[in-house]
């Protein structure tokens, strides 16, 4: 089986631009793609750097530097978070830009990537002083965004008043109304129902699909997961009315283990009062990086990437590994995981509930019509359950693993808007 590898290097790069690079090169080479295909492909098609001040609550001036990558706009308007966090830095911005343009591509949405970040940490700030900064950035990417141009979302930090912020602002700038500038916006100014949920929904429904392609009943199915925010929370949720047992959870500070599994509600309101770390009906308090390499049915990395590397995939035991976080294997540790026959299902795939379902509401937006939660919901359980089956179906014809499979649709579909317009 072929696999998505970094070859001739020594050292394991953990460099997220220069991982996605490869991941392109190696897809492109089994399709035999043009070679002008894939250096455009290769990196982003604009990226902006902005430096703007922003009044603190002392009267004092800050300034923050912040980054919008669109990478690719062939099969529409480039769509993609916007983070607030102090290590944002540019080759992060770039490469993220990058798997969101496969992300979109392999759920067939009219999309390309695109991303965004700002070097903060908003945990520091008033709420006063995080929506100038939110302001601060939007006025200052204006020109760059828009309905039919590029399209923001919340990610790490940013969240949907944040949206509602900088959706007020560009609107004011542009003298109208404009709620499909952004999405994961508040349902009372245009946002779709089911948008919170979307990742973790997405990434449950690929998690059935590929425990029933093992012949594996989802009752009592063991699940650990890495991070608690909320695809980590609500996917613990979902898989346990589904009759999983959630043997293990983890965020920041520390991890828990159950054999029987942990009442995941209990969790949850231990989690809001401090941390999971704190929880005592618990066999035993575990690290995170031990919670990787428990011996359970499905693992869920839902936290930060290049988690699972060269030093760890031997022991990794899961049959399944579900990529809520963007990039938390290696492409050192897919040669390893993919050896040892472990199902991978690729953060381009296994999160995309969320820029799905970001696309639903762009579309309710512009025709100002909304739909219900069971509508969207459906919606994703169709885009979802097709892509994963497509994705399945493509890498057993190359004989390929499930991420380069992943790539293969996407570049596909990309590449063939590419011709259409004229661009090779």
């Amino acid at each position: 089986m072929q696999s998505v590898n970094v070859t001739n290097v020594e050292q394991e790069s953990l460099n997220p631009y220069e991982i996605v690079q490869k991941q392109i090169e190696t897809a492109a080479s089994i399709l035999k793609l043009p070679e002008n295909i894939t250096e455009i492909l290769k990196r982003p098609k604009r990226v902006l750097t902005v430096n703007y001040a922003v009044k603190m609550d002392d009267g004092s001036i800050e300034v923050f530097e912040g980054y919008r990558s669109q990478h690719n706009d062939a099969l529409g308007p480039t769509k993609g978070g916007i983070r607030f966090h102090p290590d944002v830095t540019l080759d992060e911005v770039k490469a993220l830009s990058m798997w969101m343009t496969f992300k979109c591509g392999v759920v067939g949405l009219p999309y390309g990537g695109g991303k965004g970040g700002v070097i903060a940490d908003p945990r520091h700030y008033s709420l006063a002083e995080k929506e100038r900064m939110s302001r601060g950035f939007m006025e200052a990417i204006a020109d760059f965004v828009g309905p039919d141009k590029d399209i923001p979302a919340p990610d790490v930090y940013t969240n949907a008043q944040v949206m509602g912020w900088m959706m007020d602002t560009y609107s004011k700038m542009k003298g109208k109304f404009s709620p499909g500038v952004i999405t994961g916006k508040p349902l009372s100014i245009g946002g779709s129902q089911g948008r919170n949920e979307a990742t973790a929904r997405g990434c449950v429904i690929t998690i059935k699909e590929a425990l029933k392609e093992l012949d594996l009943p989802v009752e009592n199915v063991t699940v650990a997961i890495q991070g608690f925010g909320n695809a980590g929370r609500i996917a613990s949720r979902l898989l346990a009315d589904l009759g999983c047992k959630i043997v293990a959870i983890s965020d920041s500070q520390g991890g828990i283990y159950h054999s029987e599994g942990l009442d995941v509600d209990d969790v949850c309101v231990c989690k809001d009062e401090s941390s999971i770390s704190n929880y005592t009906a618990v066999e035993r308090h575990i690290t995170s990086d031990e919670l990787l390499e428990l011996d359970v049915d499905v693992l869920i990395p839902a936290a930060l990437e290049n988690v699972i590397t060269s030093q760890n995939a031997e022991r990794v035991k899961a049959k399944v590994i579900a990529e809520a976080a963007n990039g938390p294997c290696t492409p050192e540790a897919d040669k390893i995981l993919n050896k040892n026959g472990t199902l991978v299902i690729p953060d381009i795939l296994a999160n995309a509930g969320g820029v799905t379902v970001s696309y639903f509401e762009w579309v309710q937006n512009l025709a100002n019509y909304y739909w219900t939660e069971e509508e969207v919901n459906d919606r994703l359980q169709q885009k979802m359950t097709t892509a994963y089956n497509e994705v399945k179906e493509i890498s057993e014809k190359y004989a390929v693993d499930r991420r380069t499979g992943a790539f293969m649709i996407s570049l596909l579909r990309i590449s063939e808007a590419m011709k259409a317009r004229g661009w090779v």
